[in-house]
Order: structure tokens, then C-alpha cells, then sequence
């Protein structure tokens, strides 16, 4: 059986209960066709970045599924026909992610870090000023 990551996106309108039951459905669908499901994450209500059928904010979750590709591909087929997903997203994976996604991990601002590794501190190219001194030098400018 093969590994897939599935994201799926729905309507802001319905409750946080109601998309537990969704993925419990889908769930379902793919636990029938001999599936299963290992990890369910539930991102919460996101901004998206343009309209999708005319809604500007979303449920997102994700579905950590080891299952032939027809369960897949039925799973698709009743999210298609679901008034409530607006979007999803099936991408097969070599091996699932240990522990909680990108999305789930939450990072202080000290431990981020520009593309290159370095901290964005001061620059070392030149000191500090006082802005006594800034203002000291405008003065004998003028």
C-alpha cells in the first residue's frame, strides 16, 4: 500500500464538530476500501489567499493515510460531491512525517533564523549611536 499525505480545506460556516465528523467520515471511507488512517491533525480557521466559492477563511486539517489508491481515489470522488470541502490536496509520500507538522509546531521568534542560519541582530559594520549624539551632530551642522 502506498503513503499519502491528504489536506483538505472546509467552509468556514459549518463548526469545528461538524469537520471532526468529516474526517471521521473520510475515515471511514478509507478504513472500508482497506485503508487506514494514521494521524489526523485539525489546523483551525485559516485567511486564504484569495476567495475560493466565495469564502475568504477556511478549516484546514490533515490526513496521514497508508492505503491502496483506489480508497484514495474514492475518498476524492464523496469530497468532489461534498458541498462543505472546498479544496483538498492528495500528495503520495515516501514515509509519513514523526510528530506534529510544520503547521502544528509552534516557534518562537528568537529561534527563527534568516535563510543563511544567522541571527538578524544588530549589524557589525558599524557601531551604535546614541541618538544624543545624532542630535549633537545635527546641531553643529547647522
Amino acid at each position: 500500500m502506498a503513503l499519502y499525505e491528504h489536506v483538505f480545506l472546509a467552509r468556514q460556516d459549518i463548526s469545528a464538530q461538524q469537520v471532526e465528523a468529516l474526517i471521521e467520515q473520510l475515515k471511514g471511507i478509507v478504513e472500508a476500501n482497506g485503508g487506514s488512517v494514521g494521524k489526523t491533525e485539525y489546523w483551525g480557521i485559516k485567511s486564504l489567499a484569495y476567495r475560493i466559492k466565495k469564502n475568504r477563511k477556511a478549516h484546514f486539517a490533515l490526513l496521514n493515510i497508508d492505503a491502496p489508491h483506489a480508497a484514495v481515489a474514492e475518498m476524492e470522488r464523496q469530497m468532489r460531491i461534498n458541498e462543505d470541502i472546498l479544496r483538498f490536496l492528495t500528495l503520495r509520500v515516501e514515509a509519513h512525517e514523526e510528530g506534529p507538522s510544520a503547521m502544528m509546531q509552534k516557534r518562537d521568534r528568537d529561534e527563527r533564523r534568516d535563510r543563511d542560519g544567522f541571527d538578524r541582530g544588530p549589524r557589525a559594520d558599524r557601531p551604535r549611536r546614541d541618538r544624543r549624539e545624532d542630535e549633537a551632530a545635527t546641531e553643529e551642522e547647522i
